[in-house]
């Protein structure tokens, strides 16, 4: 056993007996090694002993396939993020939501179905959840804040449904799970599900949760997995380059998207956001966590994937699965195995090579200019132009620019600083570059004052 696998299993077997959680499994996914799974305690069903095959209800994970099916949606033009859910679905209230609103949980949509759904443990059918919807509230004004939301992510799934033509259930197997070959990932309760418990607070008893079918918020909560499969679900969303190559499932610009911050979920505590669909957890460094928590009646699941960061292999996923819907343990796992990862079994590091020069087109662009005052650096790495400012940390990612389609001299920024803004070159008669504007701003080989004049010469007698 190496040193890195041994302190994985450490910190797994801390937080199930800290826990006090009868069934762990955990799971590391990376670009660079085999996957690694462990399981601790026992599944509850003495016939079936825990192990890598156990499943368990990973709730609210669920949501970011609901959310993956919306952008597919978006991207072959049968949705727009900012129509109302009333241009693709009869709804008989709140129709003005709009889907980027209720993917990011800023449509103010009251939390659960109508009725006390976990109280009841009776979940209404696609069609009267959406009927019911007349009986809900709006508990916030549209955009006006974060608000979490089961009912939300569960009528985008219907919505979902009604355009592909087929229940959810299946559109999620068909053009998610099968694609990305995540065989252990079931709607169904499967026959290898571990039981899911409430541990007393104050023994050590553990009582069975009843098993709960959520039909029609099925979108928000319903699926079971293994860790292995989960841990490959956050590699996915955090590196889709990597996991799905052929952009079969999500073109991985559309996960850029995804990930974006669109709303911190505290107003003074920025230590979590959403995108669309995802929860991103900010990390030291410039590295961010992306995936979801979730839970259900004796469950707890932690799925994220890492992006950015030293040592970081690409494709680094992690699943923590547990069978008590108490342990906090198990949500605060995940993060830390990520962050072991990458400090006990770093990436490679690739040796430096040499590159073909800049096309001569560019290379009197390479080198120091000033704007506003301030100086950057431009130069020509990995096939593109890029720009820094003078100094910023070397974490900070590059601007990054490609040419317009037969304009060679206006090139758009793709990445980076003033992403979407235009960079423009002016020539001499030579054909050298000497001037630049890059978002209108004045690009020059030296200072200069907004009125052109350089700041060497001083300020002009009065």
């Amino acid at each position: 056993m190496s040193a890195a696998v041994g302190r994985y299993e450490r910190a797994a077997r801390k937080a199930q007996a800290d826990g006090r959680i009868p069934a762990l499994s955990v799971a590391l996914h990376r670009a660079d090694r085999e996957p690694w799974v462990f399981t601790v305690g026992e599944s509850g069903v003495p016939a079936r002993p825990l192990g890598p095959g156990s499943r368990f209800r990973i709730g609210s994970v669920t949501k970011t396939f609901t959310a993956v099916l919306v952008m597919q949606a978006r991207d072959e033009g049968l949705v727009d993020l900012d129509a109302p859910v009333s241009a693709y679905l009869d709804v008989p209230a709140h129709g003005d939501a709009t889907l980027r609103r209720l993917l990011s949980h800023t449509a103010g949509f009251q939390r659960e179905p109508y009725g006390d759904v976990w109280d009841t443990l009776i979940t209404p059918d696609a069609g009267r959840m959406i009927a019911e919807l007349d009986r809900v509230e709006r508990v916030l004004p549209n955009a006006r804040r974060f608000h979490y939301s089961n009912l939300g992510l569960a009528v985008l799934g219907q919505l979902v449904a009604k355009l592909r033509g087929g229940t959810w259930a299946e559109i999620v197997t068909e053009r998610v799970l099968n694609p990305l070959g995540l065989a252990t990932t079931t709607v169904e309760t499967p026959p290898e599900a571990v039981v899911g418990y409430l541990v007393d607070a104050y023994s050590d008893a553990a009582r069975p949760e009843p098993p709960v079918d959520l039909a029609g918020v099925g979108p928000a909560a319903q699926l079971w997995s293994t860790a292995a499969d989960m841990a490959k679900w956050a590699a996915f969303l955090a590196d889709p380059r990597a996991v799905d190559p052929g952009g079969r499932v999500l073109a991985a610009a559309t996960l850029d998207e995804m990930r974006w911050p669109l709303t911190p979920t505290d107003e003074t505590l920025w230590g979590a956001g959403f995108g669309l669909g995802l929860i991103l957890m900010p990390e030291p460094k410039r590295v961010v966590h992306v995936g979801h928590d979730g839970a259900m009646p004796g469950f707890l699941a932690g799925v994220y994937g890492r992006r950015g960061g030293e040592g970081n292999p690409g494709a680094l996923g992690c699943a923590v699965l547990g069978s008590s819907g108490t342990a906090g343990q198990t949500n605060e796992l995940v993060h830390e195995l990520l962050r072991l990862a990458v400090e006990l079994d770093p990436a490679d590091i690739k040796p430096w090579r040499p590159a073909p020069p800049a096309p001569v087109s560019y290379r009197s662009v390479l080198g120091r200019w000033w704007s506003e005052g301030s100086e950057f650096v431009f130069g020509w790495h990995d096939g593109q132009l890029q720009a820094r400012v003078a100094g910023a940390p070397a974490d900070r990612p590059p601007a990054v620019f490609e040419p317009l389609p037969d304009e060679p001299d206006v090139l758009r920024t793709v990445s980076g600083r003033e992403a979407g803004e235009l960079l423009r070159l002016t020539r001499d008669e030579s054909g050298s570059v000497i001037r630049m504007h890059w978002a209108t701003y004045r690009f020059t080989r030296i200072q200069e004052a907004f009125d052109g004049g350089p700041a060497s010469a001083g300020p002009e007698p009065r």
